[in-house]
């Protein structure tokens, strides 16, 4: 499980893919501590940059991502994590995946509808 950690400040990225249509959900990032618990418990499990802890995915929401399959890149400094999503979305603005902007010319356009009404689950 040796994975390079020491590129990104003892992080690396961890890329979440739906493990059964392959759209990318999020992105989050990973410290040693987070990726062995993702591995021991099979919840994805990440580094919280903002509030400098760990945080399993789902802990407020319910929304966890179940992991089906782990592999890095050829540099070890990044994970793909393929995931069955327990719940409407990954998004905490509501969304299926995170990535539900695209670039329309030199515009972001919202280009898919809400999963989930983010105040119902998270509050204001």
């Amino acid at each position: 499980m040796e994975l390079d950690f020491s590129k990104l400040d003892g992080l690396v990225a961890a890329v979440i893919q739906d493990w059964k249509t392959g759209r990318v959900l999020m992105v989050g990032f990973m410290n040693e501590e987070s990726f062995r618990k993702t591995v021991e418990t099979g919840n994805a499990v990440f580094y919280s940059r903002s509030r400098n802890k760990l945080w399993l995915k789902g802990e407020s929401s319910g929304h966890k991502l179940v992991v089906k399959e782990i592999s890095t890149d050829c540099d070890r400094d990044a994970v793909l994590l393929k995931c069955e999503a327990l719940g409407p979305g990954v998004c905490h603005e509501g969304y299926e995946s995170c990535f539900f902007r695209k670039l329309d010319g030199n515009e972001w356009k919202i280009t898919d509808t809400q999963a989930y009404d983010p105040k119902a689950v998270y509050g204001n």
